[in-house]
């Protein structure tokens, strides 16, 4: 702790004040928490608001140990300024392919239900009431249909942030030896980085996930996306060639 850079310290505080402030404000969540785009809860401040809300304890622990072990690193060869457009753009890139993932999955449900007769007006009037038919599950197959009522769940976390924040660390120290909890063995940056966001690939486009449910696989692997693309510009075009080959 003694080494946290400033801007994480501040980020780690406001992402605090946000879950404390939540547990004593529960419209908060549903005011602040990332809603699917084409429905009438959705805002335009939340693409940024959701990266300060959590889904509870151990959510908002591993993602702020997250942010002050990496991100400090990084703030520290960067500056304030520099990481702070790399992490909320990692964020806003992570809300972006998770909406569009949720917009294919949501319209690929309501094209089926409307095409076996159902009217779109009714079917949306019901969503954004929080309702649905269970008439809806004998037209739709279940993964269809768990999709589409998915897309309409709310998403909270600063994870693609932190993905892309993993992305940077890994380019910047890609021999860096990193260890998950259930994994006690280290594994370089370079091999443990792009492995943990494949398994998120894998467990979005599954639908198997050995970190259990309500996980948003493809906001994580938007974020990383995001720091990947950044981080490959920055490097051929702005970066000394010698700081990547640490």
């Amino acid at each position: 702790m003694n080494n946290m850079t400033d801007t994480v310290k501040q980020l780690l505080i406001l992402n605090i004040l946000f879950f404390i402030g939540a547990q004593f404000v529960p419209q908060a969540t549903d005011l602040l928490a990332l809603h699917y785009f084409e429905s009438d809860k959705f805002k335009l401040w939340q693409p940024i608001s959701h990266m300060f809300m959590h889904g509870g304890l151990m959510h908002i622990f591993f993602n702020m140990f997250a942010l002050v072990s990496f991100g400090s690193a990084l703030e520290h060869f960067w500056g304030p300024k520099k990481f702070l457009f790399f992490y909320f753009t990692c964020g806003l890139g992570a809300a972006l392919i998770h909406s569009g993932i949720n917009y294919y999955h949501f319209h690929d449900g309501l094209n089926t239900l409307v095409l076996n007769g159902f009217k779109e007006t009714e079917i949306l009037n019901l969503i954004n009431e929080g309702k649905f038919m269970t008439s809806w599950q004998a037209v739709l197959a279940p993964d269809t249909f768990e999709n589409m009522i998915g897309a309409l769940t709310p998403t909270v976390g600063a994870s693609g942030a932190i993905y892309g924040l993993l992305v940077a660390f890994a380019f910047m120290f890609p021999n860096a030896e990193l260890a998950l909890m259930f994994i006690p063995v280290p594994i370089k940056a370079k091999y443990f980085v792009p492995g943990i966001v494949l398994l998120d690939l894998f467990s979005g486009v599954t639908g198997y996930s050995i970190f259990g449910g309500g996980i948003a696989h493809f906001a994580h692997v938007g974020g990383a996306l995001f720091g990947f693309i950044m981080m490959w510009y920055w490097k051929k075009n702005q970066f000394n060639q010698n700081r990547w080959d640490r």
